[in-house]
């Protein structure tokens, strides 16, 4: 028996007891995915969905580029290649140029134009934000949802979108699985709303620019946002904007408070740390402030800012594209239930929230 088993462990590892190299070889080491077969798939990605947003313009790129990856990954065709070789591209993708695709958002941030809607709306939307956050993140514990999940989903719904699921994980080290998750939902979500919340513009009795506040202080991303708001003209469409900008200048102090909760739970009472700890203020929140204060100096040409927009929405695009290829449905659905339970309560919130708020302050 001892010389059968022998036998059978010898043939299973080369049939001579070693790995199958030859003798005295060591064994080679395994390679590392090359990133340019994924990177690549993410440019065919950001083509395919900026053809979707000029063939249907009430879709932003950012909501098709998500919508396209998710649909790649499932993809019979394409699924062993983007779980393959573009695996390594594709996550880089989501990750680095998300980072990138952050920093450029700073320019677009006019700390000026946004205080020159009134501290009464700065008010607003902070306790909107606060509200949004600290009901999704508690809801989301309640009902079990796995690793950073909460955590992420109330991140986007609070602040906007992807872009802040994206800048959050990279201080948390979040399984992938779990930002991809978070992200389709706050998407499907964020493009439910360009359908939705024009429908409800004259029954819940508010005017132009009220709408604009209402759908800046409510919908998650900057894309979103514009496809929402334009329906109402373009009174509406500039304070839906600037609203959504004072939520994206949160997006640089949030992540910050998240980093100094990692550190502290990475701690052991004695105070010395149990693996890596983010830094306090991660280099591309910096760079998204510093491109804030570039702004702010007035001396960015525009067409140096129009170039910035361009960049910054093709990375990002880029950046879901990878992040959608993530996306794992089977595993969605086994969850699905509570996902989409946190996901209605929490978009109920931050409408009912900002609804409200609007009111109070015009």
């Amino acid at each position: 028996m001892a010389l059968i088993s022998s036998r059978v462990r010898d043939h299973a590892v080369g049939g001579d007891g070693r790995d199958g190299g030859a003798p005295g070889a060591s064994k080679p080491p395994r390679k590392v995915p090359a990133p340019l077969p994924g990177l690549a798939m993410a440019a065919v990605g950001v083509a395919a969905a900026w053809a979707v947003h000029l063939l249907v313009p009430a879709v932003p790129m950012l909501t098709a580029a998500v919508v396209l990856g998710i649909a790649a990954a499932h993809t019979p065709v394409l699924r062993a290649r983007i779980r393959g070789t573009g695996r390594a591209g594709l996550t880089m993708a989501g990750k680095r140029l998300m980072r990138i695709g952050i920093v450029l958002l700073g320019l677009k941030l006019s700390l000026h134009d946004v205080l020159g809607l009134g501290w009464a709306t700065v008010v607003m939307v902070l306790a909107v934000v606060a509200a949004t956050f600290g009901g999704t993140l508690w809801l989301g514990r309640k009902l079990g949802l796995r690793g950073d999940q909460p955590l992420l989903i109330a991140t986007g719904y609070s602040i906007c979108g992807a872009s802040a699921i994206g800048a959050v994980s990279e201080v948390t080290g979040s399984d992938e699985e779990d930002v991809a998750t978070s992200v389709a939902l706050v998407t499907l979500c964020g493009t439910l709303a360009i359908a939705v919340l024009p429908l409800l513009h004259h029954p819940l009795g508010l005017d132009d620019a009220q709408f604009g506040r209402w759908v800046g202080a409510g919908v998650h991303d900057v894309g979103q946002v514009v496809a929402t708001a334009q329906t109402a003209g373009p009174d509406a469409l500039t304070d839906a904007v600037l609203v959504k900008l004072m939520r994206v200048a949160m997006l640089a102090p949030l992540v910050a408070a998240v980093a100094m909760s990692v550190r502290a739970r990475r701690a052991t009472p004695a105070g010395t740390p149990t693996g890596k700890r983010p830094a306090l203020v991660p280099l591309f929140v910096l760079g998204f402030l510093a491109m804030v204060a570039v702004r702010g100096t007035g001396l960015v040409p525009g067409g140096v800012l129009d170039v910035a927009q361009h960049a910054q929405e093709l990375l990002l695009a880029a950046a879901l594209f990878g992040l959608g290829s993530a996306v794992h449905l089977p595993s969605l659905v086994r969850t699905g239930g509570r996902v989409a339970a946190l996901g209605l309560s929490s978009w109920v919130v931050i409408a009912g929230a900002s609804y409200v708020g609007v009111l109070l302050t015009t």
